[in-house]
């Protein structure tokens, strides 16, 4: 991983770049209020020199991977692996309660505008699980979770739309959360952001095929609020990918 001004590019060839998003910035243009100009294509353009085309899209207030192509033709035809879940993405997120160590959310979920709702599959495995003797609510102790979730579909904010569902509410997140967890995450853990990274991705590469597994470690506020439960260990973590048997297959060339 090499940081470029305030960037941090994690992987960089002829076909692709992936970058390190900071949470709070939108990935293009579409969404800024006024008097906002600051957008994850911008940087990525002047960081590499190069005309890149995102290849999907994380919320705002999600941090981690974001793949970028070469062209548009490629851009879309990655895109589509996206959407024929070749793709494999693994993401790491802090939740209220204990969730059983591994489960799967299957609840349909609607988009912004259009009210039918699709399919939508969010798998988890627990990680790590810590209770603090600090009363919030009616509950006189808090109880948190370290998750791997891995989306199957990418409705719109899948993830903490599920764990809300689930009523393992994500810390942090302000639109679908726990008020009353996210201000103890404020208070006692300094968390001033939704606690939901984008942890790594695998996928063919478009020029030969082969693998290629691209993760970033969560950033410093995110990595604070880990030693402060005790889940250290995971800091510096990359997610374990399935085997390579599951490979997605290749992207053919445009």
């Amino acid at each position: 991983m090499s940081a470029v001004r305030d960037l941090a590019i994690l992987h960089a060839d002829e076909a692709l770049v992936a970058v390190d998003k900071p949470p709070g910035l939108l990935v293009h243009r579409s969404g800024l209020a006024d008097g906002e100009d600051d957008v994850l294509v911008d940087r990525v353009r002047r960081a590499t020199g190069r005309m890149l085309f995102p290849i999907h899209r994380l919320d705002r207030a999600t941090s981690g991977v974001v793949l970028f192509a070469a062209d548009r033709e490629l851009a879309g035809a990655l895109g589509a692996e996206f959407m024929a879940r070749r793709v494999d993405k693994r993401y790491l997120a802090v939740c209220r309660g204990w969730p059983e160590p591994e489960g799967l959310i299957d609840h349909p979920l609607d988009a912004p505008g259009l009210p039918e709702k699709k399919p939508a599959r969010t798998a988890w495995t627990r990680l790590a699980t810590a209770e603090l003797p600090i009363p919030v609510g009616r509950y006189p102790s808090v109880r948190l979770a370290l998750v791997e979730a891995r989306p199957e579909t990418g409705r719109y904010r899948q993830i903490r739309r599920h764990f809300k569902h689930a009523s393992h509410h994500l810390i942090g997140d302000t639109s679908h959360g726990d008020g009353r967890m996210n201000r103890f995450a404020r208070m006692h853990l300094g968390v001033h952001r939704l606690l939901l990274h984008a942890w790594g991705i695998r996928l063919a590469h478009p020029a030969t095929g082969l693998p290629i597994k691209i993760a970033a470690p969560p950033d410093a506020e995110f990595r604070r609020a880990l030693e402060r439960l005790g889940w250290g260990g995971f800091a510096e973590a990359v997610p374990a990918f399935d085997s390579e048997a599951r490979l997605p297959s290749r992207v053919p060339e445009p």
